[in-house]
């Protein structure tokens, strides 16, 4: 979700108005997806490398990220959604923690959309972090590691019950993956927007879709 930042500039304002106004395209999207039938969206909320970010900025985005969760919550609940956390939660704010842990019970039953947020998520942590928690598994003796493959591995990301990504989107016109979603991207189509974040819109959503449909052969889209 790329953009927030310049479109702020763009219009002489803080960036904590961009990030501000990213959030509400966060609800149009959720909603969107939703109502297309698109059971699992992952939004890059915060990466590993934001934490080098002035520390100001960082401590607005976490406040918003929790004004966010616990403001949205009744929507999500009305409309069915399910919150993950695809992230580390060492380093995130307890007060944050709290709030998400808060909206992952509450939600957890909900099975009509399942909204992954990627806070102090990175790619290669992500894949870092697994292996740690298979050598654990092997120290317990729980994982042998004659049968480690693609699939074991896979057990021990993030967010295990989360399949491949179908499709990525980047806003802000920007190519680059930018250490989201390394393991689960490979079979990815990648659509890239010169739409920055806060502007984007159903109809963007819609044309990334057609672009999946085109590439994949009119597959549906699960993430």
């Amino acid at each position: 979700m790329d953009g927030n930042g310049r479109w702020a500039r763009a219009r002489g304002l803080p960036r904590v108005v961009g990030h501000q106004a990213g959030i509400r395209a966060v609800r149009r999207t959720v909603e969107a997806c939703g109502e297309l039938g698109i059971r699992i969206l992952t939004l890059y909320t915060f990466s590993t490398e934001n934490w080098q970010r002035p520390q100001a900025e960082v401590s607005s985005l976490m406040r918003l990220a929790e004004q966010c969760v616990a403001g949205e919550l009744p929507e999500l609940q009305r409309n069915g959604v399910r919150v993950q956390l695809m992230g580390r939660r060492e380093g995130l704010p307890s007060s944050l923690l709290r709030t998400l842990d808060h909206a992952i019970e509450q939600t957890r039953g909900n099975d009509r959309l399942t909204l992954n947020l990627a806070l102090n998520y990175g790619g290669r942590s992500e894949i870092v972090d697994a292996a740690r928690a298979m050598l654990a598994a092997h120290q317990r003796g729980e994982l042998d590691a004659a049968e480690l493959d693609e699939e074991t591995l896979a057990r021990y990301l993030y967010c295990p019950n989360v399949p491949d990504a179908d499709l990525i989107i980047r806003t802000g016109g920007e190519f680059r993956l930018s250490n989201f979603l390394l393991w689960r991207a490979v079979e990815a189509v990648f659509w890239s927007t010169p739409i920055l974040w806060p502007d984007f819109q159903r109809e963007h959503l819609l044309a990334a879709i057609q672009v999946y449909q085109e590439q994949s052969g009119g597959n549906h889209v699960r993430t």
